[in-house]
């Protein structure tokens, strides 16, 4: 009865309990322990993961539930918690590294299950609640949420179950909205978006800046601002004749290219350092995109540099030409980086957003050859160098590094090394590029190719949960770093050098009424649309059930089970519905399990049949 009664209150509880750190990191120690218990050796980790594992059966996600005591909503967040640690050690320990990934996997496999079991009501409190824990120093760790801990540790397993992209497509769309909490602990809420009482009906309701916020429509005005900026660094390059002349000024697409990319730079900046204090692996900031952004800005800004630098020279000054051509020449070779970032336009659709999760799978499985790389790299330059300068001359470095690289790229030039003379020692400068040129070619690049080609096969063999999870970072991406009032670049500018500076002159409603019109005139085009097409999607009911998904029937209804007809013809339900599933086999146990179960009813029948006979 008391377990009953603590299930009951858990379930109908109404406000989420906040655990401090110490009581989260103990909770921690305790799942870790059950774990070890319920792993003591390694297992297959299909055993796990299989939805009628005989390992994760219910009783087991119940027991999990239970040691959580008055805190059950902060367990998937501990059992995620758990599983960093289990993988750390593996890391730390190689002998037990295949023992701590079972672990690991099931503490992920159990936060799927025992978010599944919590009501709908209680899910956005499960997923957004925030808590801290003791570091191994004994400090507090950053403030984090079961869904940002999940998304930091790549978990596909949790990240692609029903709850959790229910909760993240929610937030895309904008029907939740991140609730930032003014608190020590730096806590957000997932809320049920409300339209403002004061704004009206029809239009005028849905014409709200917070509207700016939603991933979806920061998504879109990124792009369309992407495509704005793609074509002002199209007019700023389209004439090299007139660019590259050292006497040419600045005109409107040179200023409006670097404000832009300046304004760029700053917004990549001020969200790294905000999301650097919450991320709990400060290494999910050196993601492919924000590496192809800083890459982008600070050439453009180089190029920006050079170009002041020759305008501060005479006019007939040859280093003035110098530096305006150089800027030119920097400039052009941003233009790839531009245009690849195209890519995140069709990232919505599985197969662009899978590419990319393989790209970067590869890009980041890669660092294990250019490792190798490098290291063979120096020691060949080194003996080449060396003997290059045994006669006393050192002029071929450059013609070092290109040979290398050429052979590399699998175009060796042997010429100069075969030639009879004292440059590189000859035979031993060309035996030790025919060996360069050996491991380059047959070693090193078939191990890249193999790193690629298991790199593919992982993320290929479970693509839909690798895209689902790709999406839920991206949408968790554009509201975790915390900004009440988001201006997307250029127009950041204005907010940092015309707005934030009254934030600490005025009083706070003041300074929220100014953001709010300065946004609704800044953003009035954008703002005008988001109004049009939620205010013509709710208030069409065909476009809106078009739009909406699909509501799901109560498989349990009465009506949907054992259904009545009012057709002369016939009834639907002749036979009960409790009498068409008897013969159904029970999926959710395995075949060894149905065995066992078997097994212990005959045992029940026999010992009852022995009290029978003894009679």
């Amino acid at each position: 009865m008391a377990s009953q009664a603590e299930d009951q209150r858990s379930i109908l509880s109404t406000v989420s309990v906040h655990p401090s750190s110490d009581t989260i990191t103990k909770l921690v120690k305790r799942i870790r322990a059950l774990t070890y218990r319920l792993l003591p050796v390694e297992v297959e980790l299909n055993d796990i993961t299989a939805a009628t594992s005989s390992i994760i059966t219910p009783e087991v996600v119940a027991a999990y539930a239970k040691a959580g005591g008055d805190f059950r909503e902060a367990v998937p967040f501990c059992l995620l918690r758990a599983r960093s640690t289990f993988l750390d050690e593996g890391s730390a320990n190689p002998a037990d590294y295949e023992e701590s990934q079972c672990r690991a996997t099931a503490c992920e496999v159990l936060a799927r299950r025992m978010v599944h079991r919590f009501p709908k009501d209680r899910l956005p409190s499960v997923m957004s609640g925030r808590f801290r824990w003791r570091t191994s120093d004994g400090g507090e760790s950053a403030s984090a949420s079961a869904l940002e801990v999940a998304i930091d540790g790549h978990c596909t397993i949790f990240l692609s179950s029903n709850e959790a992209q229910s909760v993240v497509n929610a937030l895309w769309k904008g029907l939740w909205v991140q609730k930032n909490n003014e608190d020590e602990r730096n806590d957000i809420d997932y809320i049920e978006y409300h339209h403002p009482p004061e704004t009206g009906s029809g239009f005028w309701k849905h014409f709200n800046p917070d509207r700016l916020s939603v991933p979806r429509y920061q998504s879109i005005f990124r792009v369309v601002i992407w495509f704005v900026f793609l074509f002002i660094y199209q007019m700023t390059i389209q004439s090299p004749a007139d660019a590259t002349d050292p006497l040419h000024e600045f005109d409107g697409w040179e200023i409006a290219l670097y404000t832009m990319a300046f304004a760029f730079l700053l917004q990549e900046l001020i969200k790294a350092f905000k999301t650097y204090g919450l991320a709990t692996n400060p290494l999910v900031l050196l993601s492919f995109w924000t590496i192809v952004s800083f890459t982008t800005y600070v050439l453009l800004l180089v190029a920006f540099g050079l170009r002041v630098f020759g305008t501060r020279l005479e006019d007939d000054d040859d280093d003035r030409a110098k530096l305006h051509f150089r800027s030119f020449q920097v400039l052009s070779c941003v233009g790839p980086l531009i245009w690849i970032r195209l890519l995140t336009v069709f990232e919505g659709y599985k197969v662009i957003g899978v590419l990319q999760v393989v790209v970067f799978r590869m890009l980041r499985e890669s660092a294990i050859f250019f490792i190798l790389l490098f290291i063979m790299a120096i020691g060949f330059a080194q003996a080449l160098y060396a003997l290059d300068t045994a006669d006393g001359e050192t002029n071929s470095t450059g013609f070092l590094v290109n040979s290398l690289l050429q052979a590399l790229l699998m175009s060796p030039d042997y010429g100069d090394y075969m030639q009879p003379d004292p440059r590189f020692g000859y035979p031993f400068g060309l035996i030790i590029y025919y060996s360069w040129c050996f491991i380059v070619g047959i070693v090193l690049v078939n191990v890249l190719i193999a790193l690629f080609g298991s790199a593919y096969s992982d993320v290929s063999d479970n693509a839909t949960d690798e895209y689902l999870t790709f999406f839920a970072g991206k949408t968790v991406d554009l509201i975790r770093a915390p900004d009440h009032f988001v201006y997307q670049a250029p127009f950041n500018l204005i907010e940092i050098f015309l707005i934030a500076p009254w934030e600490y002159v005025i009083p706070y409603d003041s300074y929220v009424r100014l953001n709010r019109y300065a946004m609704t005139v800044l953003f009035f085009v954008p703002l005008t649309l988001i109004a049009v097409y939620e205010s013509a999607i709710h208030g069409s009911g065909r476009l809106h059930n078009y739009f909406a998904e699909p509501i799901p029937e109560d498989e349990d209804d009465p009506k949907v089970i054992n259904p009545t007809s009012d057709d002369p013809a016939g009834e639907i339900t002749r036979v009960p519905f409790d009498e068409l599933i008897k013969a159904f086999p029970d999926t959710t146990m395995t075949e060894s399990a149905v065995i066992l179960e078997k097994i212990s009813s005959l045992r029940r029948q026999l010992e009852q049949l022995e009290k029978e006979l003894k009679k």
